[in-house]
């Protein structure tokens, strides 16, 4: 089992920044795939950026590609989102997850485990 746990959420004024974080603990494995999901009231989940913990391979939704950034934190078993230039739209819960396969997934039934979400609130 893998638990993980964002935090670093909050209310941004639009253009401004937040810095999302999640930890992960329990049985992690290099292999797997770390993605942030976001799911906006009345909307399906939606991929947002994954990244595999052995490599530097990074994947991102075109909506947030040049203004999200995701790493991860191999010896403390951290991912990050640093998010900027936020726009309304952006407004949602994130949701940290894992995918056992390493396959850089955007389907968030391919993940396996999910995070309690957090939440980002972008105002105009």
């Amino acid at each position: 089992q893998v638990q993980l746990g964002e935090s670093g959420g909050g209310l941004v004024q639009a253009g401004g920044s937040l810095r999302l974080s999640c930890a992960a603990s329990g049985r992690t494995s290099s292999r797997y795939v770390m993605g942030w999901f976001r799911q906006a009231p009345g909307k399906e989940r939606q991929f947002v950026a994954a990244i595999r913990w052995s490599v530097s391979s990074t994947r991102y939704a075109d909506s947030v590609k040049g203004r999200f950034t995701i790493s991860r934190d191999n010896a403390k078993n951290m991912v990050y989102l640093q998010m900027n230039s936020l726009k309304p739209e952006d407004t949602a819960v994130y949701y940290c997850a894992a995918d056992r396969t390493g396959l850089l997934g955007t389907n968030p039934a391919a993940y396996d485990y999910w995070g309690q979400g957090t939440q980002v609130t972008v105002s105009s």
